[in-house]
């Protein structure tokens, strides 16, 4: 029987192709980046996972995207027992699988390509992530932990862990938690009130877990306080953690809940109390927070990766319905406001996707003892920077993303409005905008550290030969040295003006770098393919400005009265 709301018009959905033959601008960056003989031999494993994320993965992400498919908490047993299983959709097990089998991790520690490793294996992440159901976080800490573990240097806990973290048998493939936050302190880890006690061999943790991230993960690391230790981040010390015995009991680790969150709701988040926690000290009983900093080198990276393919997930979804949708009298894709939209999206894209995977890129050649003295300095200050950037970009590009589809992009079952909710964690997990801009400004321990950083605009500038390329380059030049020239004056005002101006300085970098990483991307598919859109992306990204600086301290007073609402 025909029905009124049988007949009439049905919109057409969106859809995805292919993720490695659609992005162009992906294809480019790494033909830019890696040498022919590299890029050939990752391109199947490339193209192969490229595929999967557009069809089986993102349908079965968009299972998992539903109020069924969230985890469940299960604290106790038909008989009353505590067991507090944790039970993800049985999906997850799928996206695991994939992850290890195409070595979304292991690519990273095999090193085929040497120092052009990293490149590859972010860019597996980059295709894999924005259709993993946010399977991308524990591959995040994975990685991170293998990368903490090596560096750390103890041969027990690299024999007993590593092997699984970099696996690529699903059978024996292990993903790692990172449990830091505290109710007393999440950025200011510092403040944390775990503490440590010596049990013979072993060392036994108790105190609460605000905020871990993938408690269904097979081990972590974590920071707690020896006994006896002094405060801050000096007394801490960071600890392996097994999460589970041999006969999948918990270690001594009650989940008190789990987290109810704007976004990542796909992602076990766990409160846990430790209470007894049999642990392992990883490294001296001392200096937690500077130990367990290469996990958190990891994970900002990623975080950006994951920036820039969220971005171009929401640019390739409003793009193929802008060519499916048609209102007052054509195509949205052929109205000339529309088009603004979709470049403005495009933009973001590129300028994200070049600073994460220039920053992949000096990882890579750092792990391989193939950078250069000044390459790692900017690494330093590179890795932070990138980080807040490209999240505060996704955050953007994910609202526009979803506002070019109407009414569509804010219901949940089109599978849209989980680009905004997901994009959001970005710029607040692994530091927030505010604490990024500082660490930046710790990371500059001498102005060598900066004139490294200057140098990467430079070389990136310097690729120009075209008139207008050659412009804003000079303009991305520009805006570096005018950065260091007024971090010079604002340390001369003291450590308040510094702080007060730091999220501009900080962004001014990032752009810097980005318009001059577009300018040597333009040049490129100039030379290469006489084609002049990454001209215009580069053009349309200066237009939105480089410089954001202005007179240190100049509204200074002013913001602390206003934020204060006190009289001015």
């Amino acid at each position: 029987m025909t029905t009124v709301e049988s007949t009439g018009f049905f919109q057409d959905a969106p859809r995805l192709r292919d993720e490695w033959e659609d992005d162009l601008a992906f294809q480019r960056c790494l033909e830019r980046v890696l040498p022919g003989d590299v890029r050939a031999d990752i391109t199947p494993s490339l193209a192969e996972m490229g595929l999967l994320a557009a069809t089986e993965l993102k349908d079965l992400a968009d299972a998992i995207d539903t109020p069924e498919g969230q985890p469940r908490h299960v604290p106790f047993d038909a008989w009353g027992n505590r067991i507090d299983v944790v039970e993800p959709h049985p999906g997850w097990q799928r996206m695991a699988q994939v992850a290890a089998e195409h070595g979304v991790v292991a690519t990273g520690y095999e090193r085929a390509h040497g120092g052009y490793s990293r490149v590859h294996q972010f860019a597996l992440a980059y295709l894999y992530g924005p259709s993993s159901a946010l399977f991308s976080c524990p591959l995040a800490m994975t990685d991170g932990a293998a990368k903490t573990l090596l560096g750390a240097g103890d041969r027990e806990l690299i024999d007993r862990a590593v092997p699984h973290l970099t696996s690529r048998d699903p059978s024996t493939f292990w993903t790692s938690g990172q449990w830091m936050t505290e109710r007393a302190g999440g950025s200011d880890v510092g403040r944390s009130q775990t503490v440590a006690v010596q049990d013979g061999g072993v060392w036994r943790l108790t105190g609460t877990k605000w905020f871990t991230s993938a408690i269904t993960s097979e081990m972590a690391l974590t920071l707690a306080r020896p006994d006896g230790n002094g405060s801050g981040g000096e007394g801490l010390a960071m600890f392996y953690v097994e999460v589970r015995d041999e006969e999948q009991r918990l270690n001594n680790i009650r989940v008190l809940r789990l987290k109810d969150k704007l976004g990542t709701k796909q992602l076990p988040t766990a409160e846990l109390a430790l209470d007894g926690t049999v642990a392992h000290l990883v490294g001296p009983p001392s200096s937690g927070t500077r130990n367990i900093a290469p996990m958190l080198t990891i994970t900002r990276l990623w975080n950006s990766v994951i920036a820039a393919s969220g971005t171009r997930r929401g640019l390739a979804l409003a793009r193929d319905y802008s060519r499916r949708r048609a209102a007052f009298g054509s195509h949205l894709i052929d109205n000339p406001l529309h088009q603004t939209t979709l470049a403005w999206l495009r933009v973001q894209h590129e300028a994200s996707l070049q600073l994460a995977f220039h920053a992949a890129l000096l990882l890579g050649r750092e792990e391989a003892g193939e950078a250069s003295e000044q390459e790692q300095l900017a690494l330093r200050l590179l890795l932070p920077i990138t980080k807040l950037l490209t999240a505060k970009q996704a955050v953007a590009a994910a609202s526009e993303a979803i506002e070019s589809f109407g009414g569509a992009g804010y219901v949940e079952d089109t599978h849209l409005p989980v680009l905004l909710r997901d994009a959001q964690v970005l710029p607040i997990w692994e530091g927030t905008t505010n604490v990024l801009s500082m660490d930046a400004l710790r990371a500059i321990r001498s102005e060598e550290t900066l004139a490294a950083y200057a140098a990467e605009v430079r070389r990136a500038a310097e690729a120009a030969s075209d008139d207008a390329l050659v412009g804003i380059g000079k303009l991305a030049v520009d805006a570096i040295d005018h950065a260091g020239a007024w971090l010079t004056r604002a340390l001369e005002g003291g450590p308040d003006t510094v702080a007060h101006g730091a999220r501009r300085f900080a962004l001014t970098l990032g752009r810097a770098l980005q318009a001059a990483l577009l300018v040597a991307q333009a040049q490129h598919d100039l030379d290469t393919h006489g084609d002049g859109r990454g001209a215009a992306v580069a053009r349309r990204f200066a237009d939105e400005g480089i410089d954001l600086l202005d007179d240190p301290g100049r509204t200074l007073a002013s913001d602390a009265a206003l934020a204060r609402d006190e009289p001015i």
